[in-house]
């Protein structure tokens, strides 16, 4: 699905160069390149504040804890993402509070969100899935109009924005995952928070470090979840290149829809929204078959995702049941994502359309 050698191998001298520096400087956790780092996402972003931590769901955790979310309370959020999402509410002891999906995008049903709103409903965590805006707009409107938090999830749509506002900038915060396959990836676990609340940033500074903001003095209790200098000099040098890197997924996606756009259907991007294809996601009824042909060529394909949040295992104790929401179910069941980074051969693209020809067209 992802040839990370390839990127790697372009940029490997000054990467080998930038950890070489951190090596000689013995500095490795919270020092100079975690700074400009966080210095560089924030203006990039148009925020005050940026905080890097030790991954995406860290950053989604401690958002939630630093805005005053806890025990009793509940988030509105998506079925449709990765398990992460629902993680973090609950480690925050709230409540996950399911809304359906666009059938379009995958992302949660904006018109769905007030019919689920009560007097315990906190916030609300909408996640830019595979690289496409959610309606941040509405959801904003709806925030202000209900008094309640936003966390974004942007773990998947780094460089993503809605009528030339980034994703991440809408809400309260702004969270981010650097985990290898992301579209801005370290060479392990990352994350960063971006907010324009000096307060909560400060929250998050100290939840980050065992609830100190230094001098061994512990104002509460807090987490080791420091992004080190390893990975942010990695991410330094990938971030240069960051727009470039999302305009080739762009460049892969639109070769992509026009060889599939006839037999499948294919990634939607609304009107005014940038979407920068973190996963290249195509829909059809004959997924698993679809699947199978790709298999069978040496073609990679994978679903994400192929069950719901409400009917995982872990969450059975919240009572859903199959049926609940019937437009994320139904995509669970007929999306297939594609193999899609900037280095992808264009040849690769255009054999993968002709084994889905094959197969769907017979």
């Amino acid at each position: 699905m992802l040839d990370l050698k390839k990127q790697y191998l372009e940029i490997k001298d000054e990467i080998l160069y930038m950890l070489n520096e951190v090596l000689e400087s013995s500095q490795y956790v919270l020092g100079r390149n975690v700074m400009e780092l966080e210095q560089n996402i924030r203006k990039y972003h148009g925020m005050q504040e940026a905080i890097g931590v030790a991954s995406g769901t860290d950053a989604l955790h401690l958002s939630l804890r630093s805005l005053g979310i806890g025990k009793g309370d509940e988030v509105i959020t998506t079925p449709f993402t990765f398990f992460a999402t629902a993680e973090a509410i609950l480690y925050v002891g709230a409540t996950p509070v399911f809304v359906d999906i666009e059938p379009e995008t995958y992302n949660i049903d904006r018109a769905r969100i007030e019919e689920k709103i009560t007097e315990r409903t906190k916030a609300i965590l909408p996640v830019h899935i595979f690289g496409h805006p959610a309606d941040m707009e509405g959801i904003m409107e709806i925030a202000r109009r209900r008094s309640l938090k936003v966390v974004e999830d942007c773990a998947q749509s780094f460089g993503a924005s809605l009528h030339g506002k980034m994703t991440g900038s809408f809400g309260d915060t702004g969270c981010f995952s650097f985990y290898p396959s992301k579209n801005l990836g370290a060479y392990g676990d990352g994350g960063m928070i971006i907010s324009d609340d000096s307060g909560v940033a400060d929250g998050i500074r100290k939840l980050r470090n065992h609830g100190s903001k230094g001098g061994y003095r512990h104002e509460c209790l807090g987490y080791n979840s420091r992004l080190d200098e390893m990975q942010a000099v990695i991410l330094l040098v990938k971030f240069k290149r960051i727009d470039e890197y999302n305009r080739k997924r762009r460049e892969k996606a639109s070769l992509y829809c026009s060889l599939l756009s006839d037999v499948v259907a294919c990634p939607h991007e609304k009107d005014g929204a940038y979407h920068v294809f973190h996963q290249y996601t195509i829909r059809s009824t004959k997924r698993d078959l679809l699947q199978q042909q790709l298999r069978e060529n040496g073609i990679p394909s994978v679903v994400y995702y192929p069950i719901p949040l409400h009917l995982q295992e872990a969450l059975a104790f919240m009572g859903h049941r199959e049926g609940d929401f019937p437009v994320a179910e139904q995509a669970a069941r007929e999306v297939l994502s594609l193999p899609i980074y900037p280095e992808l051969d264009d040849g690769d693209i255009r054999l993968t359309a002709e084994v889905v020809h094959r197969c769907l067209k017979g």
